[in-house]
């Protein structure tokens, strides 16, 4: 019988080779791992190979997660990313409410209330702040013009989107993509609240 491990801060590939090594090294060869989950083919563990996979996982930076609450927000972050991030196949005009409920088999209400009062922010704030750092990426790699990343992104226009970016950044995308500077404010993706 195969157990599944949730994993905090998984954000990307990288990290799913990290976390890999990670199992591995503590003898718990994973049969999948994706973002925020690791499913391993048996259930008997001892308690000294979990302190060991917790000790190797913190060192990281990624934390095991037990609670259903905390795997429900995990999942609700690593759904937003993974989107944002990777929108290859995604109907640029899709509804957050209805594909992140589709996701996750709950109502969006219930979701966004969670997040909310786990997050002390509101998921759409969450949303908003995710896109807007993939714009800082897209900018700083210069190879997109704002038009095609308002595009990209689902923005219904490029006012829109130089709009909320000035709300969130204090910046035009223009001003970002003449400082230098300014374009090194980036944050990690696991560290945007």
């Amino acid at each position: 019988m195969a157990t599944t491990f949730f994993i905090k801060n998984m954000v990307c590939n990288r990290c799913i080779t990290a976390v890999t090594q990670v199992f591995d090294q503590v003898g718990l060869h994973p049969d999948q791992v994706t973002l925020g989950e690791v499913t391993v083919p048996q259930n008997d563990f001892t308690p000294q190979t979990i302190g060991h996979l917790d000790t190797r996982l913190a060192a990281l930076g990624f934390e095991r997660i037990d609670d259903r609450r905390a795997r429900l927000i995990e999942s609700i972050k690593n759904t937003v990313i993974r989107i944002v991030h990777n929108p290859d196949g995604i109907d640029r005009k899709f509804n957050w409410s209805h594909l992140l409920s589709e996701a996750l088999h709950y109502e969006y209400n219930y979701l966004s209330n969670l997040f909310s009062s786990v997050e002390g922010i509101t998921l759409e704030h969450y949303i908003i702040r995710q896109k807007i750092e993939r714009v800082k990426e897209l900018l700083f790699y210069d190879e997109l013009s704002l038009s095609e990343i308002a595009h990209t992104l689902g923005y219904s226009s490029v006012a829109h989107l130089s709009g909320q970016f000035k709300k969130v950044t204090g910046l035009t995308p223009s001003e970002l993509k003449k400082s230098r500077e300014a374009q090194a404010k980036r944050k990690p993706l696991d560290k945007i609240a």
